[in-house]
């Protein structure tokens, strides 16, 4: 008997009669699975629970017990969950700003093309290579009222010292203080954004005779806005989600450094209310969604594409 002789140039699934573009489908749900797989379980799934959960008076000891909408109006007449909502709030309206303005000015320092220029954006980078606990570890020692660095400058000058983070009063300011060290993280991508100018536009302006104010203001901060853009978006992200400087404080002086996630791990953790933290985690999701959405709103108005110049 004779044998039928087989095409090895046509593919089983080409033999099978499938089409390019069904193929092409299910390759791309055979990559995509090991993501929507960690995505459903680690990620969506525990949202739908919590989303039940925030619904429940919930101690991880027992079973969920429905409660309605009682976590809510809990909240709504708890004072440390305004207390804490406002701390956040408040790091929010000024730290967010001052970083970015800080960052920014660095940046724009360092772009220079001078000698050694890469030693100094390296020893700028360096505190965001320190881990945070070290890092606010270190800042405590500079704000000791007694044997702290910033007071031992302060009463060299004459200005008596300053309680700082035992103070109701500077607690906060101190810790923007404290983030504006870290301001290296968002310099390196503005640096980034910097180098994406065209430098034959800031030729062709000093040419024309553009003072360097000018050329800032007309040129340089319209250029760099997406990534303005990007960098407030991320940071307002970033400031509603602080915890870490409150929680090695303690959340004191009388509250001033309990921010809302603070207030809400100890909720979870430390009084095994799962279920009214659960309901904090979606209200602090709605502020996210509401203020990120704000900022989408605003771009048009402000932020700047080279895409759009060209049409």
């Amino acid at each position: 008997m004779g044998t039928k002789a087989i095409d090895r140039s046509v593919t089983p699934s080409q033999r099978r009669g499938l089409k390019p573009a069904t193929r092409e489908g299910i390759a791309f749900y055979i990559f995509i699975m090991p993501w929507l797989l960690g995505f459903l379980i680690f990620t969506f799934g525990p949202m739908i629970v919590s989303a039940y959960l925030s619904f429940t008076n919930y101690s991880v000891i027992g079973a969920p017990q429905w409660a309605g909408l009682a976590n809510y109006r809990e909240m709504w007449s708890s004072p440390l969950f305004w207390t804490s909502l406002n701390n956040t709030l408040f790091m929010l309206a000024f730290d967010l700003p001052l970083g970015l303005i800080a960052s920014l000015g660095v940046a724009l320092l360092l772009n220079q093309r001078l000698r050694g220029v890469n030693v100094f954006r390296a020893i700028f980078y360096l505190p965001v290579l320190i881990p945070a606990v070290a890092n606010i570890l270190l800042w405590l020692w500079i704000f000791d009222k007694d044997a702290g660095v910033l007071n031992y400058f302060l009463k060299f000058i004459g200005i008596p010292p300053q309680p700082w983070l035992q103070s109701e009063t500077w607690a906060k300011p101190s810790l923007i203080i404290m983030n504006l060290w870290g301001a290296g993280g968002p310099m390196l991508i503005y640096l980034a954004g910097l180098k994406g100018i065209p430098v034959q536009i800031y030729e062709a302006a000093e040419i024309d005779g553009v003072s360097t104010w000018q050329r800032f203001w007309k040129i340089t901060l319209p250029l760099l806005s997406p990534t303005i853009f990007f960098q407030l978006v991320t940071g307002v992200i970033f400031e509603l989600q602080i915890f870490t400087q409150g929680y090695i404080l303690g959340g004191g002086p009388n509250y001033s450094t309990t921010f809302y996630v603070l207030n809400l791990f100890n909720n979870a953790f430390r009084y095994l209310r799962m279920g009214y933290a659960s309901a904090m985690a979606w209200v602090l999701f709605a502020i996210t969604l509401l203020i990120t959405l704000l900022v989408f709103r605003s771009s048009p108005y402000w932020v700047y594409y080279e895409t759009e110049r060209r049409r």
